[in-house]
């Protein structure tokens, strides 16, 4: 049996999930998470084969969890599920590790099969997705990312520097550089292309 995590904020969508991988004589839902902080906890307590997680979850976003097991030397293997069908979030995924990718909007058939692909080590990538994911470079850096995500957030440039212990000036500097970057007449404009674009 190829042991499954689900985690998924929307209720319906999880269970749905749940109710058509349980139709699988080969996959077993041993858990399921509503954020993305349950989902870590339950990745590292029951150390299932594969972890389905979406992106946009409270508490921690897919990505964030991929990134953290792929830190912390998991074994466990994750599959995105998610609206997202930008490249920059494929990217961004595979950067930490994910090996599979599909859209919400794809039949069920074709999760059971892309878990069982990745267990047996292989990826499984949306294929509408996995030729342009190469196509557009993300020019930002990781820290004017970070700097930029609580820009959109509406963060002063003082409380930005506070929380990722940075100086003011060395914040104004990422700003201006991912604004720059961006070709956009301000942070939010900025942010708003980034975050289009799958970049935040």
């Amino acid at each position: 049996m190829i042991r499954v995590v689900l985690a998924e904020d929307q209720g319906l969508v999880l269970g749905a999930l749940s109710a058509l991988l349980s139709l699988e004589d080969d996959l077993e839902v041993v858990g399921q998470a509503a954020d993305g902080a349950a989902a870590l906890e339950l990745a590292t307590r029951l150390n299932p084969d594969v972890l389905v997680t979406d992106i946009e979850m409270p508490a921690l976003s897919g990505l964030d969890v991929a990134a953290r097991l792929q830190a912390q030397g998991s074994r466990v293997r994750v599959v995105i599920v998610t609206t997202f069908a930008r490249p920059g979030y494929l990217r961004r995924a595979l950067e930490v590790g994910a090996r599979g990718y599909l859209l919400k909007d794809a039949p069920a058939q074709q999760l059971a099969d892309a878990i069982r692909q990745v267990h047996a080590g292989g990826r499984a990538i949306a294929p509408e997705l996995a030729a342009s994911a190469w196509d557009v470079q993300n020019p930002l850096t990781e820290r004017e990312r970070q700097v930029l995500a609580q820009a959109e957030l509406g963060a002063s440039t003082a409380q930005i520097a506070r929380l990722l212990q940075l100086s003011e000036g060395t914040v104004r500097n990422y700003l201006s550089e991912a604004i720059s970057k961006l070709e956009a007449a301000g942070r939010v404009e900025a942010a708003r292309r980034a975050r289009e674009r799958g970049w935040l």
